[in-house]
């Protein structure tokens, strides 16, 4: 059994939601959820491109048209992203929003327990273990490349002035996104948490914040809201959403 909690916050700067996040085939723009789920299941966090049309819509329309999705060893994940990716481009056409994007970060778990890392953009999926945090996924920005050949350092590059220059992504109507598919090593173990975010969090917390935050004696939901707060404490302009999940024995 998986136990998943999400919440999203339009935040202290804009005014509206371009973050959307996925928990058991229901989709939120707005406030919080909850809910024990079982494998196979499916989470995810979607943060539509600001400067481009209709973020909002994108974000939210990925996330529906993924919910369906029942993971087995023979899902062809590439594939179905890359139609999430084509619906995405032609309902732009036809209602004359071209080019709606979105970035997407997604957890599945098969029935046999394998789960599946899925990311496309720079939103985010970590994994919490024993005290620390790892990030499992790889933005897919040019500020990423820049950081991985050594031009700039690890603080720097969470506040860079082309840190929103990212890779094709859902929607894009110039270039196919190139979706990063991998499988978690290890599976889920009981205790573990998977954080997955838009960037409005992980730009604006450290790894020791995340790290003393998700350990703190607190419920789930409340260790989540904290990081939320502690991200627009620090002074994020973006919205900011969270999704994590946990598993646990229903024994």
């Amino acid at each position: 059994m998986f136990y998943c909690c999400g919440i999203t916050d339009t935040g202290n700067v804009r005014d509206h939601n371009e973050d959307a996040f996925l928990i058991n085939r229901i989709v939120m723009s707005s406030a919080e959820m909850e809910s024990n789920v079982s494998a196979p299941m499916i989470a995810a966090v979607a943060d539509g491109v600001g400067g481009e049309t209709s973020g909002e819509v994108a974000s939210r329309l990925a996330l529906e048209l993924l919910s369906d999705l029942k993971p087995t060893e023979k899902t062809d994940y590439a594939k179905k992203i890359m139609s999430v990716h084509r619906a995405l481009q032609r309902y732009g056409i036809l209602h004359k929003t071209e080019n709606m994007q979105t970035t997407l970060c997604a957890l599945a778990v098969e029935d046999g327990g394998r789960a599946v890392m899925i990311n496309v953009g720079d939103s985010r999926m970590y994994l919490f273990r024993g005290g620390k945090i790892k990030q499992l996924s790889r933005d897919q920005s040019l500020v990423q490349v820049l950081y991985e050949q050594g031009h700039i350092t690890q603080e720097e590059r969470r506040h860079h002035a082309q840190k929103n220059v990212i890779f094709p992504v859902l929607g894009s109507l110039s270039e196919d996104p190139k979706p990063q598919i991998s499988e978690i090593d290890g599976g889920l173990i009981h205790g573990d948490v998977i954080i997955m975010c838009s960037d409005g969090l992980s730009d604006n917390l450290t790894n020791g914040e995340f790290e003393d935050i998700l350990a703190q004696p607190k419920k789930l939901p409340k260790r989540i809201a904290d990081l939320v707060k502690r991200a627009l404490d620090n002074g994020s302009r973006d919205n900011v959403t969270v999704v994590a999940v946990t598993c646990f024995s229903d024994d």
